[in-house]
């Protein structure tokens, strides 16, 4: 999985790559679950679960986070909405309200497509904090990012999607 993230990540530069060094296959908050499609040329696509609090405006909400996306550059093009589809009945199963994921604004054309398949909401202007992985001296121990929010609704409706422009993480990114 190293491997894979290095040479899937370190495509958009090489500070990207540069978590995955050695054998480690997280960036931030290490992944509670994870959905790994296989082929015959070896890891073909991941994406990572982990259950969280995070704050959006003043509301406290569980969420599954969604994060870790890769799909080998080969399949590009196939759909990284297949990934999360194959996630959706463990986010079923795990009964939380809502799938939470933050992605750059880059990537608003794949996560644009999720409502083809399934009942996603893709939300821009959301600023998102979240605690840096690794504590440096010479950075604050935070960052903010605007990111496009992309939500589930699992257990609950859209509608009850707390309103907010700035969502606390409440820890590293996934």
């Amino acid at each position: 999985l190293a491997t894979f993230f290095r040479n899937t990540y370190g495509r958009t530069g090489a500070f990207n790559a540069k978590p995955f060094e050695g054998s480690r296959s997280w960036a931030g908050a290490r992944p509670e679950l994870r959905a790994i499609g296989y082929d015959s040329n070896g890891v073909a696509a991941h994406m990572g679960l982990l259950r969280r609090f995070i704050k959006v405006g003043e509301v406290d909400l569980l969420v599954a986070e969604l994060g870790l996306y890769g799909v080998r550059p080969d399949l590009e093009g196939l759909g990284i909405s297949h990934s999360v589809r194959v996630m959706y009945p463990v986010l079923q199963q795990l009964r939380v309200p809502f799938g939470f994921g933050a992605v750059r604004h880059a990537m608003q054309k794949h996560v644009g497509r999720f409502g083809r398949h399934l009942p996603a909401t893709v939300l821009s202007g959301i600023r998102v904090r979240s605690t840096r992985p690794v504590a440096l001296l010479d950075l604050p121990p935070t960052r903010v990012e605007d990111a496009l929010v992309v939500v589930l609704p699992i257990e609950s409706a859209m509608s009850d999607w707390p309103t907010g422009t700035f969502i606390d993480r409440n820890g590293p990114e996934l």
